[in-house]
């Protein structure tokens, strides 16, 4: 059990005049010791029957210091008591200092007594600095101490605490927490009391909001230590509380874990819309209530702005903890300028931040639109930041921020978070804008080299996809081409250089250039292809001779496909390319083996033909490799999609595409897409003349009447004069340096074909005759006579060919 005695309840064992620490003897009139206890040899070594009955003189005090004890006594007597240091002799003959208490006391036979409580004043002198620092927690601490008892009722309040509240310290004794903070803080803050109470655990530091009654929308944080009070016996007292305000501590903090989230949230993407809406998020609500951002219109297209700063501005973000707030400010998209009275046309102007802590009604801060103001008042809207984005000595717009339900107005400190986000979201909106502008010239030039427009074809009926890679990617190099070839023939093309960016697009141009190029030379399929895959080769090498820094050329894919309506033959070759698909006009899949050959660039490796002869209304699908690809899909499983996609049935190639888009492209793809559908006619046979001649001397002559006669039957007499000497002259030499059969067509198709091919190999050349020449004459004659000429060449012959057009009034096919 615990000693209850009054004593030990109210003692500490820490004050040196208790009675577990100090000495004490008693004293009669005359200066003798009558009374010596055990405490007081223990201090200073003087065993009882050594000074009892002695004077205190004679046993205690040094000769120089008699002066000295004679004053004291001399106070003491005045006085009734005296309290003081001492020196006094312990038994070693050492003068010890020592604190004394003397009170006057009275015994039953008048005598009169003094009774001495004393400690060493080393003692002492930590005592009285403990409680004087117990003094200065009360009365001059900066940081609030507050003593409660068991039952959490305030016992004491030191005046930091009691500025809190606003009220005099004493006016606190006997109040509790909830008369002065809100509901919650309160509930929170007596919890962690009652478990210091019960645990006797320590709170440290506790950091909680602190409202108080008279001021509930002021913030207010504080920090919270608390321990528990207890006397020697153990007995719980109460809990003191020791409140510190960290309110600025607590904001700076919270600035910076907002500045922190807000390097991480802005700029994740190099696109100047997606950019403005992350800063939005990121001060909305931490900072601010409502928040617009503002672009010049040059910025939005990514070009560089007006050095003034003027222009109309385009809202790029908008956001509101409050959803009827979004009413009243302009809408993202909104194209618009402020008025020269304004705050932000002020910011604009000036190129520095403003701040309206208060806005009392001044509806000049928010726009000329008087309707629009009221409202943003009605609303509670009651201060404003405007904040310039600036980045790199060029301002690209600025930034709103409103508040309306947060109490507190803007502060400076508010004002400088602000400046960091603008500053941040301003590199990162320049960025993107530069960025924007290096990928709108490259999409620019992209385009440029791809087709704007697939001319019509009377082989076939054509429609194409094409969706360039995100901006992040970079622009790719897949490009698709319907060239006309001679003989109504038609070239389908679908190319992919591998890699992104301005490089792949610009050698995207130039082997679309060489695949015109060697088209017109009416080459078959493989042999395009492998001149492709040298020009390839050496682009590569002299890329590498001219500067090894810029992004090498590693290879490049292409199918080549010839398509000839009056045959029906198709021919592909094929370099890395996916392989085409071919569906017949019930829609069933067709399958064609194309042989595979090497990517363009490899070199040295050979290229195969393939050859088939199509139905009328078969489908040709050329892709590129994006396609399958996209949505994480295997080859395999995208070529079984995409079959499925196109299997229809589709009222047009238009529907046809937008199904296999639909089907495949559910997100917009990481890579370029390319689809190229080709529907097949057949030319008819009224629109087609052939025979073949002998290689005889009258073939030329019989040409030509085959010829008239044909051209009458056409309604295409007037044609019939200028046709003879074309077809004299092509069977003429046919004749001469073949050797062989002569094969002779005519076909009508908004142009007159006359081509007439042999099984020589010799290729003929235009010159300019001499007067004195006897031949020499006759391609010259040709190409006078025609629009277009050429020679294309096949297995073991030639063919040489010529067009007329056709006026649109008559000889129109199938007349």
């Amino acid at each position: 059990m615990h000693n209850t005695s009054p004593t030990s309840l109210s003692e500490s064992p820490d004050d040196p005049f208790s009675v577990h620490r100090s000495a004490s003897a008693v004293l009669d009139g005359r200066g003798r010791v009558v009374a010596w206890s055990e405490k007081a040899t223990a201090l200073l070594g003087h065993r009882a029957d050594e000074v009892l009955g002695r004077t205190v003189r004679e046993v205690l005090v040094d000769s120089a210091d008699e002066d000295l004890i004679a004053e004291a006594t001399a106070a003491c007597l005045r006085e009734q008591g005296w309290f003081g240091l001492l020196p006094v002799l312990n038994r070693a003959g050492h003068r010890v200092y020592v604190g004394f208490r003397a009170r006057r006391v009275q015994r039953l036979d008048s005598t009169v007594e003094w009774v001495l409580i004393g400690s060493l004043a080393e003692h002492i002198a930590q005592w009285e600095m403990d409680r004087a620092v117990l003094d200065g927690f009360f009365t001059r601490s900066p940081v609030g101490v507050a003593v409660l008892g068991p039952d959490l009722r305030v016992l004491r309040v030191n005046r930091a605490i009691a500025r809190f509240g606003g009220l005099p310290p004493e006016a606190y004794r006997g109040r509790r927490t909830a008369d002065f903070l809100l509901g919650p803080d309160t509930e929170l803050i007596e919890e962690r009391l009652r478990r210091v109470l019960r645990t006797g655990e320590p709170l440290i530091f506790a950091e909680q909001p602190c409202r108080l009654l008279r001021d509930p929308q002021k913030e207010l944080i504080v920090s919270v230590s608390a321990f528990r009070m207890q006397d020697p016996s153990g007995r719980v007292l109460g809990v003191t509380e020791i409140v510190e305000d960290v309110t600025d501590r607590h904001r700076a903090r919270r600035r910076l874990a907002l500045l922190n989230e807000a390097g991480t949230r802005i700029g994740s993407t190099l696109d100047v819309a997606r950019t403005a809406r992350e800063l939005a998020e990121a001060a909305v609500p931490a900072l601010a209530d409502a928040l617009s951002v503002d672009l010049l219109e040059p910025v939005t297209r990514g070009e560089e702005p007006a050095p003034d700063a003027r222009g109309p501005l385009r809202r790029m973000a908008v956001r509101s903890i409050r959803p009827e707030a979004l009413k009243v400010m302009y809408p993202e998209g909104h194209l618009f300028s402020f008025s020269e009275e304004t705050a932000p046309a002020r910011c604009l102007a000036e190129r520095r931040p403003v701040l309206e802590p208060l806005l009392k009604g001044n509806r000049g801060c928010f726009t000329a639109e008087a309707p629009r103001a009221e409202k943003a008042l009605a609303l509670g809207v009651h201060s404003l930041m405007v904040v310039p984005l600036a980045a790199r000595g060029v301002v690209l717009g600025l930034v709103c921020l409103w508040r309306s339900q947060r109490p507190e107005p803007f502060e400076e400190d508010d004002l400088t978070l602000a400046e960091e986000f603008a500053a941040r979201a301003a590199v990162c909106i320049d960025n993107a804008r530069r960025y924007t502008q290096q990928h709108n010239a490259a999409e620019a030039l992209q385009r440029s080299l791809l087709p704007s427009k697939v001319p019509e074809h009377p082989a076939v009926e054509t429609a194409r996809r094409y969706l360039p890679a995100p901006a992040s990617t970079g622009v790719g190099g897949d490009w698709f081409d319907v060239i006309p070839l001679s003989g109504l023939r038609v070239a389908l093309v679908v190319g992919d250089v591998v890699g992104h960016g301005m490089h792949a697009s610009a050698t995207m141009g130039r082997l679309r250039a060489a695949v015109h190029t060697l088209a017109h030379l009416d080459m078959d399929p493989d042999e395009v292809l492998a001149r492709l895959d040298d020009l390839v080769d050496q682009l590569a090498t002299e890329q590498r001779q001219a500067d090894g820094n810029t992004p090498q050329i590693v290879g490049a894919t292409c199918l080549y496909a010839i398509y000839n309506p009056v045959s029906r033959h198709c021919a592909m070759a094929r370099a890395g390319h996916p392989p085409p698909i071919v569906l017949g006009p019930d829609g069933r899949v067709r399958p064609v083996d194309v042989p595979a050959g090497p990517p363009l660039g490899l070199g040295g490796l050979p290229f195969e033909t393939a050859e088939l002869e199509l139905d009328e209304g078969s489908l040709i699908a050329l892709y590129s490799d994006g396609l399958l690809l996209a949505d994480h899909r295997d080859i395999d499983q995208g070529l079984a999609l995409l079959r499925s996609a196109l299997a229809g049935p589709f009222h047009s190639l238009e529907h046809t595409c937008k199904a296999v888009e639909d089907a495949m492209l559910p997100d917009r793809p990481s890579d370029d897409v390319t689809l190229l559908l080709g529907r097949t006619r057949v030319l008819a046979a009224r629109d087609v003349a052939t025979w073949q001649l002998p290689a005889e001397a009258t073939a030329a002559g019989r040409a030509r009447t085959l010829v008239r006669d044909r051209l009458t039957e056409w309604g295409l007499e007037e044609f019939a004069f200028t046709t003879e000497l074309i077809v004299s002259e092509l069977v003429t030499n046919a004749y001469r340096y073949a050797g062989g059969p002569v094969l002779l067509r005519l076909i009508r198709d908004g142009h007159l074909i006359c081509e007439v091919s042999d099984t020589s190999s010799t290729s003929p050349h235009l010159r300019q005759a001499r007067g004195t020449d006897e031949g020499g004459r006759g391609l010259f004659l040709v190409a006078q006579l025609s629009e277009r000429w050429g020679t294309r060449y096949g297995r073991n012959r030639k063919t040489i060919w010529a067009e007329q057009p056709l006026s649109t009034q008559q000889g129109e096919p199938g007349a």
